[in-house]
């Protein structure tokens, strides 16, 4: 998708439409948190890596158990995760993943030419699907 205003609605849509298509329950806790992680990770493209990116991938995929929303860029600059030096948007990807069981991580592309944000949340028995 193009790194420009609007992305951000245009990301959430496309998600959760892909969310519905994996039997995830639209206006559920796993659906929304799942939503606001697509925002922040695209919020934080358009904040900080606009300028060498010009476009994004953003990716919301199911399999063993667990709901994977992957935002890759062409920014190298990998952002810091983990600790205090993480921003606020991170902060809130990190907390919400980690509350499914989940995890946040950032990889580097082979070349160090590009970025994956990667959220995975374990998916719930109930009340999720």
């Amino acid at each position: 998708m193009p790194v420009r205003p609007g992305a951000v609605r245009m990301a959430r849509r496309e998600a959760e439409a892909k969310l519905a298509e994996f039997g995830i329950a639209p206006k559920s806790f796993l659906s929304d948190a799942a939503l606001l992680v697509v925002s922040e990770l695209v919020a934080n493209v358009l904040r900080h890596a606009a300028d060498r990116s010009p476009t994004a991938d953003v990716g919301v995929t199911v399999g063993a158990g667990q709901l994977v929303i992957g935002v890759a860029d062409r920014d190298p600059r990998i952002p810091n995760v983990e600790g205090d030096a993480v921003g606020a948007g991170l902060r809130t990807v990190a907390e919400l993943t980690a509350r499914f069981g989940g995890t946040l991580t950032v990889e580097p592309d082979w070349a160090g030419h590009s970025k994956d944000v990667l959220a995975r949340f374990l998916i719930p028995d109930a009340d999720a699907r």
